[in-house]
């Protein structure tokens, strides 16, 4: 995912954290790409769905605990936004897994489970971290990644006939506007890079999983 001129938006932050999402972002997980190909189950899509929804479903989510910790500080308005914009996701991601129907049947469905309550556990964790920064770009990481996550939701939901909104995530100058005004530093950009690098570690940790499900029922 390049933004073409985006890293005229911001500073070395922003430039960084772009380069990570076109690197470990879920749009090179190989899994991933077969979700959005034509040619992918119903089974592994339906899979996918319940596990974005497991993860990600929940209130508050990770923008919102994150911008608890921002409250009155530069990112607030922006986090407001990806948390705003990630109550329709929300909605979304509900109605794809009630047109999806039952979770398909899979071996090892308690460690899955285990799995995405460990998952859910680290994303609050990041958003909540007394380091400043991390919460931040791990909501950006996050904004940026959805992008690729989104197009997998999509197909799912025309493949399962649920209706579909546009998504309202603050366009990448916003972000990348963000990110320059908190990662003037060597310190911040870390701290901002630390987030988004483990953010991505749990997506494509979450990939990898639905890729193991998948070869478990014979997809």
């Amino acid at each position: 995912m390049t933004h073409g001129t985006a890293t005229a938006w911001g500073g070395t932050a922003w430039e960084a954290l772009d380069a990570l999402v076109d690197v470990d972002g879920t749009a090179t997980h190989p899994h991933a790409r077969r979700l959005r190909e034509r040619g992918a189950t119903r089974r592994d899509l339906a899979d996918a769905a319940h596990a974005l929804c497991a993860v990600h479903g929940t209130h508050p989510g990770l923008a919102d605990d994150a911008f608890g910790r921002a409250v009155g500080g530069p990112a607030a308005p922006w986090l407001d936004e990806v948390a705003r914009a990630f109550a329709g996701e929300r909605q979304l991601l509900a109605r794809v897994v009630s047109a999806a129907g039952p979770l398909p049947s899979t071996p090892g469905q308690a460690m899955t489970d285990v799995a995405y309550a460990a998952q859910r556990h680290a994303f609050q964790m990041l958003a909540k971290s007394d380091r400043p920064g991390v919460g931040v770009g791990a909501a950006a990481a996050l904004a940026l990644d959805w992008v690729a996550i989104r197009r997998i939701v999509a197909h799912a939901a025309d493949l399962f006939s649920a209706p579909v909104v546009p998504l309202t995530l603050p366009p990448p100058q916003e972000t990348a506007t963000v990110l320059g005004a908190l990662g003037d530093g060597a310190a911040a950009e870390r701290a901002l890079l630390f987030g988004a690098r483990a953010l991505l570690e749990q997506h494509r940790a979450l990939w990898s999983l639905l890729e193991a499900r998948a070869a478990a029922r014979g997809d």
